[in-house]
């Protein structure tokens, strides 16, 4: 591994210093290093994607209407040009439609949150968030507000279909959403 040469004298009845010189073997070191390169390598665990489970309901042919009370419930419809119209209670054509950007999830969230409190002071029960897509839409919002969903702890959310009342509603509040 490690070497020292030592030199001669030069004459004989002198005295001196012999002048030592050192070499070392980097062989080993090198490998070591490639040993526990590879060793880390091999036993590190990379970030896994995280995935959100989403139950779909099952494909029967028997149809089973649930009621929703309406003072649980917010509705959001997923229009163009990344636009959030959200309702509170029934779909009734007095309804309150307010628009929100799909690019503020800030504003989404604080919706959210607000109208979860105040379920919860009114019924002692959580909210049920509605999503309903416009079919010009993008897939992308969709995936953001279930993102919210998700940070907001919403434990009762449903994608459903859109209904003409729906469109009417939107239309009367805000005719270019369609």
């Amino acid at each position: 591994m490690a070497e020292i040469a030592q030199g001669q004298g030069r004459a004989k009845g002198k005295n001196t210093r012999s002048r030592t010189s050192t070499k070392i073997d980097m062989t080993p070191m090198v490998d070591l290093a490639f040993l526990l390169i590879t060793f880390f390598m091999l036993t590190t665990t990379f970030n896994k994607p995280q995935t959100m489970e989403i139950s779909m309901p099952d494909k029967s042919d028997k149809k089973v209407e649930q009621f929703v009370p309406e003072s649980r419930t917010i509705t959001f419809i997923l229009g163009k040009n990344d636009q959030v119209y959200w309702y509170a209670g029934d779909n009734t054509p007095g309804a309150k439609v307010q628009q929100v950007e799909m690019r503020s999830t800030a504003a989404i969230r604080k919706v959210i949150l607000e109208n979860t409190k105040q379920v919860l002071e009114k019924t002692n029960k959580d909210m049920i968030v509605i999503i309903k897509a416009l079919d010009n839409s993008k897939y992308q919002n969709l995936v953001d507000i279930l993102d919210e969903m998700h940070i907001t702890n919403q434990s009762m959310y449903a994608i459903v279909n859109i209904y003409e009342a729906d469109k009417e509603l939107l239309a009367n509040n805000f005719p270019n959403s369609l």
